[in-house]
């Protein structure tokens, strides 16, 4: 069941679910998620995503972002990753949502109903190599002037984000 993806309306309102690529393939509105740690000072954590991601990958993005499984809640599913790529949980708060779609790499599209959820950390971070290639942590002064410079060591999601969120610090 972790190749599928649940398929929303434009309220997040469950419609049922479908393989993951498929989706992408496809352009369908789906639940997902994204998730931003800071540090104590107010720096953000950043993972690159791994070589080996279907899409976006070697690419620089939020610290964590994912699909919840059929059956589990957004808040589950976003702890659930948290730990699985970075090797960590903390506190999250779900700090709002928003919809987009872009297209990616390799004939995809992203077409997502996006929780994003805020979290504190200040321990050791232990990257999944096989879903992350590299961690940093970076002010949001420097973030906004490095995308500014390289946008296209970017996401595409995160930098949508980052524009619709520009309040995003602790």
């Amino acid at each position: 069941m972790d190749d599928m993806i649940i398929l929303v309306n434009e309220n997040d309102k469950e419609i049922g679910i479908e393989e993951k690529m498929k989706v992408h393939q496809e352009g369908k509105l789906h639940r997902a998620f994204s998730i931003f740690i800071f540090n104590p000072n107010k720096e953000m954590l950043l993972q690159k995503r791994a070589n080996s991601k279907y899409h976006s990958s070697g690419l620089w993005t939020n610290t964590c972002c994912s699909h919840p499984r059929h059956g589990e809640s957004i808040e589950q599913a976003a702890h659930r990753r948290l730990k699985e790529e970075l090797g960590f949980d903390c506190e999250l708060n779900e700090l709002s949502n928003f919809i987009y779609k872009i297209k990616l790499d390799h004939g995809l599209t992203e077409n997502e109903f996006d929780h994003v959820f805020i979290g504190k950390y200040n321990g050791e971070v232990i990257p999944n190599e096989s879903e992350v290639g590299d961690i940093m942590w970076i002010s949001i002064s420097d973030l906004k002037d490095e995308i500014k410079k390289h946008p296209e060591k970017f996401t595409e999601w995160f930098k949508i984000a980052l524009r619709k969120f520009s309040e995003l610090s602790i």
